[in-house]
């Protein structure tokens, strides 16, 4: 029988750390992009200073001033500018006429669309908490994963 290392740190009889709480405040990925484009620092970001963004961050990808960007090129802005390849939205859904390229106009209009999403009171900018959800019910107390319930396990040994 062997003991986990984990475990076998702590002394017998030790209550186990405190886990962190689930989060009940999330943003997405693109909701923090916008709300980093906030360039008067106001605390809101208008659809000019949206614009701003997207194209400068555009042109520092656009390396070869093409005009456009593939796939990969995008997936390395996404990574860049929203913290991840897979983040949403995907080349798919910004590739307006489906020729495989994405132009900064075609950018631009998916994030107006998300902008808009975005913009609860309709006041033409988005502010910090217009990009944040509130999640509520997730799971049981205690559970570590988003929608699952039961018991925790421990694992304490190995055969």
């Amino acid at each position: 029988m062997m003991v986990m290392p984990a475990l076998a740190q702590q002394p017998v009889g030790a209550t186990p750390p405190a886990r962190q709480p689930l989060a009940t405040i999330i943003a997405e990925p693109v909701g923090m992009m916008i709300a980093a484009c906030d360039q008067n620092g106001d605390a809101l970001v208008s659809r000019a200073e949206l614009d701003t963004c997207l194209a400068k961050s555009f042109a520092a990808t656009d390396a070869a001033r093409k005009g456009s960007i593939g796939y990969i090129d995008y997936s390395d802005w996404a990574l860049k500018w929203l913290g991840d390849r897979n983040a949403l939205p995907s080349p798919f859904e910004v590739d307006a006429d489906g020729d495989n390229r994405i132009t900064l106009a075609e950018l631009e209009a998916r994030f107006g669309a998300i902008f808009t999403r975005l913009d609860h009171d309709r006041d033409g900018s988005v502010s910090r908490a217009e990009v944040l959800t509130i999640r509520s019910g997730v799971g049981a107390p205690g559970d570590g994963l988003p929608g699952k319930r039961g018991k925790r396990r421990h694992a304490t040994t190995t055969p």
